[in-house]
């Protein structure tokens, strides 16, 4: 399944969604999640840990849909999939939900990622998520450049390309970003495929092929900035054109 987004934030969530039924005290059993329910679960992980690190204990549904742009309805939903309950008179715990979230998302503890290319863009999502995640982390860097190869790039190895199976199995890591260019994103994404990977997300600007069983989420961000250039340029015509019939 291949998926384009005009833009991601780099907020990544588990690729492969959980199918195990979680239940804690306090929730209903949990249902596997649509895929766009688990994109918005993970902007509400973030949107409360910004609220607990402001002191903030308690939540509504309706405060927390002013927070993300959606329903509180939209809210209410997307939280049965986790099974995390409020209470009418206190709302949600937001350390409590925002553990829940986190929990769904990656139930594991930690979702361990390779990167493959270490180039500026490489380089800037290592820094991402070096130590700012605790649940997510890149766990093993890859480039076929043998000056990179071998270092220890901002905190994670980087390994040289004909080692990538032996170390994506032997660290049993299951999903991987592609940083590289167009000419070389379908030869990475095969090579991941090989070597048991099941969930890519991929910031070449191509059409990756994939395999049944595989989730792929591709970011092309030069498309992005041309739409942000040209709907930009639409406004500000629009903007002027109405301020001269005035």
């Amino acid at each position: 399944m291949c998926r384009s987004l005009c833009w991601v934030v780099i907020e990544f969530t588990a690729p492969t969604f959980s199918q195990q039924f979680l239940v804690r005290r306090d929730c209903i059993p949990i249902m596997p999640s649509p895929e766009r329910t688990v994109g918005r679960l993970s902007l509400y992980r973030r949107l409360l840990q910004a609220e607990q690190d402001r002191g903030v204990t308690n939540v509504f549904s309706h405060q927390l849909a002013s927070l993300a742009g959606v329903t509180a309805a939209q809210i209410r939903r997307d939280l049965t999939h986790v099974g995390y309950t409020g209470s009418p008179r206190l709302g949600y715990s937001v350390g409590e939900l925002k553990d829940a979230i986190e929990a769904y998302l990656t139930p594991a503890g930690e979702e361990r990622l390779a990167l493959v290319g270490v180039g500026n863009l490489g380089r800037a999502l290592l820094d991402h998520f070096s130590g700012r995640h605790r649940r997510l982390s890149i766990e093993a860097a890859f480039d076929k450049n043998p000056e990179k190869a071998g270092r220890v790039i901002l905190g994670c190895r980087c390994y040289p390309m004909d080692e990538l199976e032996e170390v994506l199995r032997r660290e049993g890591i299951v999903a991987a970003i592609i940083a590289v260019p167009t000419d070389q994103a379908q030869d990475v994404a095969d090579a991941l495929m090989l070597a048991g990977v099941t969930g890519i997300l991929n910031f070449a600007p191509i059409s990756l092929r994939t395999r049944r069983g595989v989730y792929l989420e591709s970011n092309d961000l030069t498309m992005a900035i041309e739409k942000v250039a040209f709907f930009a340029r639409e406004q500000s015509t629009s903007a002027r054109m109405a301020t001269r019939a005035r």
